[in-house]
């Protein structure tokens, strides 16, 4: 029996919809009101994942609310930053709330720069980007392990960077956190797999978001 390219087509559609289906599934994105955490939550939501997502602004987490929700998208959040232990424990008791004690997915997304040259780094500098970019991605993870073994279908994703395997311009910093990001994911990877959980770094390169604007006008000046 012949079958036409737009039946071939929409038995396509049909397989990839069911392929790619995340109905059911629970997430939770970090940073994720602007730049590529906006966009991950957007994706995840649109495959019918239940994504909570925090940002350090409230007005600006309740804008982006307001949209999703326009859109149909499941989508709730906190105030929160990440780089505050408290804080970061609210925001897991929160999730584990809100999802019944199950996760399936966590991303690892906030991360800061700031653009300098190596040697007028300050102490302060090192400090607060490596607790933002660092430390809240391991502490995060740790806090939600029994959330994502209690799934028993749990994936991790650390948004990490070309720059920590290629030297960048007033990046040092930056990429030596995420550098340490990838080490820690091939630890998390190994240590968490019996437990049904996977572990992933993904390194894209430039993207145009506000924090790339943002050097962008600093180196500029």
């Amino acid at each position: 029996m012949n079958v036409s390219k737009m039946g071939e087509a929409g038995v396509f559609s049909k397989m990839e919809s069911s392929r790619w289906s995340l109905q059911g599934m629970t997430a939770l994105v970090t940073g994720g009101t602007k730049g590529l955490g906006h966009a991950i939550v957007e994706e995840l939501a649109g495959f019918g994942a239940i994504v909570h997502t925090c940002s350090r602004t409230e007005t600006e987490l309740n804008n982006c609310l307001l949209e999703w929700k326009a859109k149909g998208f499941r989508v709730t959040g906190s105030v929160c930053d990440v780089s505050d232990q408290t804080q970061r424990e609210n925001l897991l008791n929160t999730v584990s709330s809100e999802f019944n004690g199950k996760l399936n997915i966590l991303i690892n997304n906030v991360g800061t720069n700031t653009a300098k040259s190596v040697t007028d780094y300050t102490a302060e500098d090192v400090s607060f980007m490596t607790s933002t970019n660092f430390e809240s991605a391991f502490n995060i993870s740790v806090l939600a392990y029994p959330l994502l073994k209690a799934s028993n279908a749990g994936s991790v994703v650390f948004m990490s960077s070309m720059a920590s395997l290629l030297p960048a311009y007033s990046g040092a910093i930056y990429a030596s956190n995420k550098a340490a990001m990838n080490q820690l994911a091939k630890y998390l990877s190994c240590d968490w797999a019996r437990d049904n959980i996977r572990v992933n770094a993904i390194l894209p390169s430039v993207v145009k978001t506000a924090l790339l604007e943002k050097e962008l006008i600093i180196e500029l000046k």
